[in-house]
């Protein structure tokens, strides 16, 4: 189906825009996530900091049929507009923020695609006039849900993922 005013499509679910502040990710069919899951992500990860994209609403979108899950729209813009130095800040910040994250009990768990999943490396991070943010919290974690002994590993390969980026976002 072709959607009306599409800005991306991921693995499982596609993403229209609604309004210059709003897009809206499709649930259609078996999507292979679950929208309440992915909301309670979202509105867990806003609770803690704002590194991870607003979580506005949920809805259901009469002409496409389909379950959205509302949330802010970002603007990413190109880092490799900007110096070395200007970068090193941002990661820095961004850097900060995540522990938060993890700190809190949050683990994104897809900073880095698997090679066999579509997208490019690090497309969840997109850099934003307010900084790095992250998207996609379909496949997080939250320390309560999985447990500590889950949580803890999640978190080593996200940590090693996380120094992968810091040397890609710098060095490209």
């Amino acid at each position: 189906m072709k959607y009306p005013r599409l800005l991306s499509s991921g693995a499982n679910n596609k993403v229209i825009v609604l309004s210059e502040t709003e897009v809206g990710k499709l649930f259609t069919g078996d999507t292979r996530s679950d929208i309440g899951s992915e909301a309670e992500k979202m509105q867990y990860a806003n609770g803690i900091n704002e590194l991870v994209a607003r979580f506005k609403r949920l809805e259901f979108n009469e002409e496409l049929q389909a379950e959205m899950l509302v949330m802010e729209r970002i603007y990413p813009i190109d880092y490799r507009a900007y110096e070395v130095e200007r970068r090193e800040l941002w990661l820095s910040v961004f850097m900060d923020e995540i522990a938060q994250l993890h700190s809190g009990g949050f683990v994104h768990r897809d900073i880095k695609r698997s090679s066999n999943i579509s997208g490019q490396a690090f497309d969840n991070i997109l850099l934003t006039q307010n900084g790095l943010r992250l998207i996609d919290v379909g496949i997080s974690a939250i320390r309560e849900k999985v447990g500590d002994t889950i949580f803890n590993k999640y978190l080593e390969i996200e940590n090693a993922e996380l120094k992968e980026f810091a040397a890609y976002f710098i060095s490209r």
